[in-house]
């Protein structure tokens, strides 16, 4: 008799508000394996190969969010790491290696959907993966800072760049698979 059930994807909220980390993972409980953590020790603890989504606070006491987004990219885990939290963003974190950055409050509605979309951007290509993480630090940008201070600063305009190069990138790849989709039909097609 083979086993049909499928795991769920596994989801790590960390946030040192304790009240804030539980009402998350009750929010994501009914579609995930949820774990939480109140502090970045307790986060990097929890960290491991079954992990599919990290949602990680920023603003911590001890070891900050960033730290713990840095020691995770230090790992070979493949892990999607969602930053929520109260710090407004500006240009610094344009160098930062996390995959999306959402503004607290944030509602259930949108909680699973971007676990929901990160799972499906796993599947992606790097390439891809990449394109995504950059556009959505454009879209943070210019939702928290003006267009005068965009224009100014010599980091937004390379990520800009990047992005670009990106979609050229993304493009180049869908041109290829396009190539030998139709030289697969013109094979089928010979007698």
């Amino acid at each position: 008799m083979s086993d049909t059930t499928t795991k769920a994807p596994t989801v790590l909220v960390v946030d040192d508000e304790q009240d804030i980390a539980d009402l998350y993972a009750f929010r994501l409980d009914d579609h995930y394996d949820v774990r939480t953590a109140y502090d970045g020790e307790a986060a990097l603890d929890a960290v491991d190969e079954e992990l599919d989504v990290i949602l990680l606070d920023r603003r911590m006491p001890g070891m900050t969010g960033d730290e713990v987004l840095e020691s995770v990219r230090e790992t070979d885990l493949d892990v999607r790491v969602v930053m929520i939290t109260a710090v407004d963003p500006d240009v610094d974190i344009i160098e930062m290696e996390f995959d999306d950055y959402l503004c607290k409050p944030v509602g259930k509605e949108t909680l699973v959907k971007t676990v929901d979309q990160h799972l499906a951007i796993s599947e992606y290509s790097a390439t891809m993966q990449e394109l995504f993480s950059a556009t959505s630090k454009i879209g943070v940008l210019r939702a928290e800072l003006s267009d005068e201070e965009l224009d100014a600063s010599a980091e937004y305009q390379e990520l800009k760049d990047r992005v670009s190069k990106l979609r050229t990138q993304q493009q180049e790849l869908i041109d290829e698979l396009d190539d030998l989709e139709a030289a697969y039909r013109a094979i089928d097609r010979t007698p």
